[in-house]
């Protein structure tokens, strides 16, 4: 790879670093569908596009700066434990995306990007689950002090036949993770094309 390119990767990567954190705050609750606590945002969408346009490595890359950035800027409030499971989740859905991009580049572009951008998709929504349920979850029972019983009747709240952890995850986080990735796919698909004289040098 020559100096100018790797400069311009190195570059593009840290202004979609620097975008996916600024995101990253731009956040709001879907309390009809999913209890308040849970958030959607967009911040996965500047890691699709360095995916599909560096590499899949690159797309992990944004992925962890961007929660660098927030830990260091903004502070954590779940002892890292949420930027932890959004790195990890992030770095599932657009490594997946971007590995299987590069697989279809032969067959040129947009059908690999939207089966790798699916793939991404729905393998982040499935790792979500275990690391909800292991991780995620029983920190914050720890760290706010709050009853798991209490969440779970958050989730009662809106379908009371959520009666444990592990169904109002797959009832409601599962889909949510998903969803919340077919947007950014959306997103990216909308703007990918117009930013491509950015991103590609």
């Amino acid at each position: 790879m020559s100096a100018a390119k790797k400069t311009h990767k190195l570059t593009v990567t840290a202004m979609l670093s620097a975008v996916a954190f600024l995101l990253m705050f731009i956040e709001f609750p879907i309390p009809a569908l999913i209890p308040s606590f849970v958030k959607m945002d967009i911040s996965d969408l500047p890691e699709l596009l360095a995916a599909f346009s560096l590499g899949p490595v690159y797309g992990v890359a944004v992925t962890f700066f961007k929660n660098l950035l927030f830990a260091l800027i903004h502070g954590t409030s779940s002892a890292y434990v949420g930027e932890m499971f959004n790195f990890i989740s992030g770095a599932v859905f657009s490594f997946t995306a971007g590995f299987i991009y590069q697989r279809f580049r032969s067959h040129k572009s947009r059908k690999g990007a939207l089966v790798g951008s699916i793939a991404g998709a729905a393998l982040m929504a499935v790792v979500s689950l275990p690391l909800n349920y292991f991780v995620v979850y029983p920190a914050y029972v720890v760290l706010y002090q709050m009853p798991l019983e209490a969440i779970v009747g958050m989730y009662q709240a809106i379908l009371p036949a959520a009666d444990s952890l592990w169904k109002c995850l797959l009832i409601f986080n599962v889909p949510f993770t998903f969803c919340k990735g077919m947007i950014d796919v959306a997103l990216c698909f909308l703007i990918y094309k117009p930013l491509s004289p950015l991103l590609h040098k």
